[in-house]
C-alpha cells in the first residue's frame, strides 16, 4: 500500500460542506457585519459548472488558484448528500503559478511536487487512479496551465512512469472570456508553450465560456476568503494560518450562500439538465454525474429524455 503523503502548508481555508466526508466548521461570529450576499452571478455560474462537469468527462475536479472558489463551493453544495464514492472527488490546489519556472529553487520544486501530490497528480498515483482528473482554472493567455504542466511533465520523465497511461488520466478546463466564434478566434490551448496540449487525446483540452462581467468577477475583483499563494510564499512559516482581513466576513458569506444555494433543488436541476443538453453526454461517466445530483448512489441507465421529460417519440 502506498503511503498518502502529508499535505504541505497551505493557506486555510474553512471546511464549508460535508461533501469531502467532515463535518462543516463552526464558524461562530466570522461573518458578523456582512451583507446579505448578492449572487448576482448564480445563474451563469451553474451552467458553467455544469459544462464543466461534463466537457471534464466525469473526472474528479481540481480546482488552481482561487478565482474559482465559488464554483468549488457550489459543486460542495450540489454533490454534498450524494453517497461516496457516486460523485466526484472535488479538489483544490491553492497556489498562484504567475511567475515563471525560471526562478525556482530546488526546494520550491520540491514543495510544488509535494502540493500536486497532497491532491493525487503525484506520477505513481495519476498512472493508477480509476477516475480522471481535471485541472480546472480561469485561462485568459494560459500561462498557468503552461507552468503547471511543464512541471508535472517534468515530474512524469523523471519519475519513469508511464506517459501514455497517465495522458488518459489527465484534463484541462479553462474557463474563457465569451466572444466571437470564427476560424480566427484565438484559443489558448492552439498556442500552449511548446505545444503540450496536443500531446494529451482529443477532448482532454476543453473550454466553458463566460461572459466578462463574471469572468472577471471571478478571476480579479471578487474578495477571496484566503490570500494568493505564489512561490515565494510556499514556505512561510504561517502560511496554513486563518487569514483575518476585513473583507473575511462578506467573502466568507458569499462562500456560505453558495453551498446553500448549491443543495438547492433548483441549482441541483439546472446542473443536471446543463449536463443532458451537452454532447458529452453520451458518456457514460457524463450520465453517472446525473444520480448523485438526485442524491443516488446509481442507476442503471439515465437517458437524455429523462432529463428533459420528453419520451423518445416527442417532439420538440
Amino acid at each position: 500500500m502506498v503511503a498518502v503523503p502529508t499535505p504541505p502548508p497551505q493557506p486555510f481555508r474553512w471546511t464549508l460542506s460535508s461533501a469531502g466526508g467532515a463535518p462543516p466548521d463552526r464558524l461562530g461570529a466570522l461573518t458578523d457585519g456582512a451583507e446579505p450576499p448578492r449572487l448576482w452571478y448564480l445563474p451563469a455560474l451553474t451552467v458553467c459548472a455544469g459544462k464543466v462537469l461534463a466537457r471534464a468527462g466525469g473526472a474528479d475536479l481540481c480546482f488552481v488558484g482561487r478565482s474559482l472558489d465559488s464554483m468549488h463551493d457550489l459543486l460542495t453544495g450540489a454533490f454534498e448528500s450524494a453517497p461516496a464514492p457516486a460523485g466526484p472527488r472535488l479538489l483544490r490546489l491553492p497556489l498562484s503559478l504567475r511567475l515563471t519556472r525560471s526562478g525556482w529553487t530546488p526546494a520550491a520544486v520540491r514543495r510544488f511536487r509535494e502540493h500536486l501530490a497532497a491532491v493525487g497528480l503525484e506520477p505513481y498515483a495519476l498512472a493508477r487512479r480509476e477516475r480522471p482528473i481535471a485541472l480546472v482554472d480561469v485561462v485568459h493567455r494560459g500561462s498557468t496551465y503552461d507552468i503547471l504542466h511543464a512541471a508535472l511533465a517534468d515530474w512524469i520523465e523523471e519519475s519513469r512512469e508511464p506517459w501514455p497511461v497517465i495522458r488518459r488520466k489527465l484534463r484541462y478546463v479553462g474557463v474563457t472570456i465569451r466572444g466571437k466564434t470564427s476560424p480566427n478566434t484565438w484559443r489558448w490551448q492552439q498556442h500552449t508553450e511548446g505545444g503540450w496540449a496536443r500531446t494529451l487525446p482529443t477532448g482532454h483540452v476543453v473550454n466553458v465560456s463566460l461572459e466578462y462581467g463574471e469572468w472577471g468577477y471571478f478571476g480579479n475583483s471578487q474578495a477571496k476568503v484566503q490570500p494568493s499563494f505564489p512561490p515565494p510564499h510556499w514556505f512561510d512559516e504561517d502560511a496554513a494560518e486563518p487569514w483575518r482581513h476585513d473583507g473575511l466576513p462578506s467573502a466568507l458569506a458569499e462562500s456560505l450562500a453558495l453551498v446553500e444555494a448549491g443543495r438547492s433543488r433548483a441549482v441541483r436541476e439546472q446542473l443536471i439538465r446543463t449536463i443532458g443538453s451537452e454532447p458529452g453526454f453520451a458518456d457514460r461517466a457524463v450520465r453517472a454525474l446525473v444520480p448523485p445530483l438526485r442524491g443516488q448512489a446509481r442507476s442503471r441507465s439515465v437517458s437524455r429524455s429523462s432529463i428533459t421529460g420528453r419520451s423518445r417519440s416527442s417532439r420538440p
